[in-house]
């Protein structure tokens, strides 16, 4: 009990000698001194007067961010030659512009193309010459085109705009031989290229651009061939192709034939 009661007279004590205001710092008299807050209660901040609060209705709001619609007229025109590309295309391609043939039939046993098709364009490359090959064909020829011809060439003349096409389907023996097996290009399954037209006009060929200060991109395009093509010739080969690369879509147990 005694000790209870010195616990009290203690804390007494304590509440008694409590200042009756908190220590707060005193501000510096002078210049550069800054006043210092007396009160303990919160000050409201005035907002800048240069701020202007805008409220914006739903309807502002929404024209804000409404997408802009394209004028009528523009609209029909790209819906025009999604419709020509769509209405040209082959083998259910748009990039592969031309015309379904059908079955073609060989003079000769072995010659023929089951399903053709007459290609003039492909990914927006126009063939000198329309080309009669089957869709396996047309299709390696768009990823050697994307992926190689394209980028070999996409900085020298303003990129890549046609092909010069030396020779595509024809009924015939390998490189005209007497005795020898039918040709690729009997099969529809073949195509040769001796040139490239620039955008800007100009040309280069096989023959002799080869070894010219172009002749990087030209080999860059020929290797990129090995692979979409299941046999790729050019003039390191043989004297038949010192002039153009032969591209067809054999394929060979040990993989593709690249020369």
């Amino acid at each position: 009990m005694k000790a209870l009661a010195l616990v009290i007279v203690l804390i007494a004590g304590f509440a008694s000698a409590a200042p009756d205001t908190s220590k707060r710092p005193i501000g510096r008299e002078g210049p550069g001194a800054t006043a210092v807050q007396t009160s303990i209660e919160p000050v409201s901040r005035v907002a800048p007067t240069d701020v202007k609060l805008v409220a914006a209705t739903t309807k502002e709001i929404n024209a804000i961010w409404r997408p802009i619609l394209r004028p009528r007229a523009i609209e029909q025109k790209a819906m025009a030659q999604r419709n020509a590309r769509r209405k040209g295309q082959v083998c259910g391609d748009p990039d592969l512009q031309g015309d379904a043939v059908g079955p073609v039939p060989g003079r000769i046993k072995g010659c023929g193309i089951e399903e053709a098709v007459r290609l003039r364009s492909v990914s927006g490359v126009t063939l000198s010459q329309a080309s009669l090959m089957d869709c396996k064909t047309a299709n390696a020829l768009k990823t050697w085109t994307e992926k190689s011809a394209k980028p070999a060439l996409k900085s020298t003349g303003g990129g890549l705009a046609g092909y010069q096409v030396a020779a595509h389907y024809a009924c015939r023996t390998r490189n005209n031989q007497k005795r020898a097996r039918i040709s690729e290009h009997g099969k529809g399954r073949a195509i040769d290229i001796s040139g490239f037209v620039l955008k800007d006009g100009t040309r280069l060929t096989v023959l002799k651009d080869w070894n010219s200060r172009h002749g990087g991109a030209l080999k860059s395009m020929h290797k990129g061939a090995c692979g979409p093509f299941g046999t790729v010739l050019g003039p390191r080969s043989d004297r038949f192709h010192r002039d153009h690369f032969h591209f067809d879509t054999a394929r060979y147990r040990s993989g593709p034939y690249c020369r």
